[in-house]
C-alpha cells in the first residue's frame, strides 16, 4: 500500500503504529513511528534532489513558445 505522505496527520506508537490521516481516518501499521517518519523524510529529500537536478540540466526540459 502507497499513501501520501502529505494526508498523515500525526503518528502515534500506542504500541502498534497508529497514522491518522487529515480526514480522521486512523490506518495501522508494521514500521516503528521512526521509521515511518524517516521514510517521508528520504522521499521528500529526493523530490527536492531531482528538482534541482532538472533545474541545473543544460537543456530544457520542455520549451514554451508564446
Amino acid at each position: 500500500m502507497f499513501l501520501n505522505a502529505d494526508l498523515i496527520e500525526s503518528i502515534e506508537a500506542t504500541p502498534d503504529t497508529v497514522l491518522t490521516l487529515v480526514d480522521g481516518r486512523r490506518i495501522v501499521v508494521a514500521d516503528d513511528p521512526e521509521v515511518v517518519a524517516d521514510r517521508i523524510i528520504e522521499f521528500r529529500a529526493s523530490v527536492l534532489v531531482s528538482a534541482a537536478e532538472m533545474r541545473n540540466r543544460s537543456t530544457p526540459v520542455a520549451t514554451i513558445h508564446q
